[in-house]
């Protein structure tokens, strides 16, 4: 059996009453990207306004005597609502659906409908499978390639059939309906029971399908196809837009469009050759700079190599640097006698470091100053940076240098006496 969002769906509420109602949870993507789960309840109505995902098309959202549906499923041939409220089974319940929702995907699913009839019918490329997006919705074609000749000449088909005010029908079908071989249609799911939906585009398209629709392709005001991407193994994907995302679409570029003619000072025809103008000037700025950075890096090695303070653990800390002016001056210096300690960036925030000296203590201190900084970092032959997140522990990580270096002074100054000692034993046994 349909469910009353397929049989008729333009209704936007309706009476029915609940089923059952039983506890539940749902994944849902937390606000870091992490999966989060909420605790609720999977309602199932005697017939339902609200669409279940399926067939591409993603489920419909709406109320439940004014409770929220978080989510729709279809379940064989029944759909669960998950709410965060319990309702009683028994219980005459009205529901509501997101009307602007609803027809956003009513448009996007009859839309292509439409573009994949028409691609197959004037150049034989076959839809391997589609996605209704938020923003955009993507048609893949089972071809390496689409011209945009090609894609013309399908945007232009697809308008002339809106404007013709085109009606679209929806049918049931037996399985065993001899008409069921003439739909065009990539399976029906193992748990599917009933009769066959079909969706007709008069003198265009007959296709299975589940989903929500026009009843006339007037409705879908106009589709826009914005272009062409590489898809997976071989195949193209074409990017759309049907009805009111294509209004959407205008006023956020119209919107864009005059952001730039103010930012730019020029005419909307003249932006594309203004921001290149601006991209030359800054690959410019920036070799200059680097020019002027690595000078600086060379002064300050110098510097640092000269002052009457060198030995033990040298640190340097400036707001303004990267990995590469850090190098320069520990290459600059190049003395495995004494720690280099390094740091650009946030003095309290995020930034890079680098630790240079002998083999033997930046690998052993490498990843102890990275883990202070609680950052991460790699390294070879006497070098080890880096990025850290807690500039802010600077002083920390100094001190470690510095016990480091005095430990490893005072077992030197260990080692000579023992040295002293033996030689005088051993010039007694002569």
């Amino acid at each position: 059996m349909a469910f009353r969002c397929q049989r008729d769906s333009y209704a936007r509420e309706f009476t029915t009453t609940v089923v059952s109602c039983r506890p539940a949870e749902l994944q849902t993507e937390g606000s870091k990207g992490k999966k989060e789960a909420l605790s609720g309840f999977q309602v199932v109505l005697e017939d339902t306004l609200l669409f279940p995902e399926g067939g591409g098309q993603p489920d419909d959202h709406g109320t439940i005597n004014g409770i929220s549906v978080l989510r729709v499923t279809r379940r064989g041939a029944e759909a669960d609502h998950f709410t965060q409220t319990p309702l009683t089974p028994g219980t005459e319940v009205h529901v509501q659906v997101d009307w602007e929702r609803r027809f956003d995907h009513m448009q996007q699913h009859s839309g292509q409908h439409l573009i994949t009839a028409v691609a197959d019918h004037l150049f034989g490329l076959k839809t391997t499978s589609w996605e209704l997006g938020r923003l955009r919705s993507v048609i893949e074609l089972d071809s390496p390639s689409v011209t945009v000749e090609q894609v013309a000449a399908i945007e232009q088909s697809v308008n002339e059939k809106i404007r013709d005010r085109l009606p679209v029908n929806v049918r049931e079908l037996s399985l065993d309906d001899p008409e069921v071989e003439q739909v065009r249609g990539r399976g029906l799911p193992d748990d599917h029971a009933g009769p066959i939906r079909v969706v007709t585009i008069e003198n265009v398209d007959s296709n299975m399908c589940c989903g929500t629709h026009v009843s006339n392709l007037s409705d879908l005001q106009v589709i826009k196809i914005l272009g062409t991407e590489k898809g997976k193994k071989n195949k193209t994907n074409l990017i759309f837009l049907a009805g009111n995302r294509v209004l959407k679409w205008m006023e956020r570029s119209y919107g864009t469009e005059k952001a730039l003619t103010t930012l730019l000072k020029c005419g909307a025809e003249d932006h594309v050759e203004a921001v290149k103008k601006l991209q030359n000037s800054t690959k410019l700025l920036q070799k200059n700079n680097l020019n002027l950075l690595r000078d600086l890096a060379v002064h300050i090695a110098h510097g640092l190599r000269n002052s009457p303070d060198w030995g033990g653990v040298v640190t340097l800390h400036r707001k303004e640097g990267d990995s590469e002016f850090m190098n320069i001056i520990a290459n600059e210096i190049g003395s495995e006698d004494t720690l280099l300690f390094l740091t650009v960036g946030d003095e309290k925030g995020a930034g890079l470091f680098l630790l240079a000296g002998s083999a033997e203590a930046v690998e052993t201190l490498g990843p102890r100053v990275a883990e202070v900084l609680e950052g991460k970092g790699a390294g070879k032959k006497g070098r080890f940076q880096g990025k850290a997140t807690k500039m802010s522990r600077r002083a920390e990580a100094q001190v470690l240098l510095q016990d480091y270096v005095g430990t490893q002074s005072a077992e030197d100054k260990m080692n000579n006496i023992k040295f002293t000692i033996f030689t005088i034993k051993g010039d007694k046994l002569k």
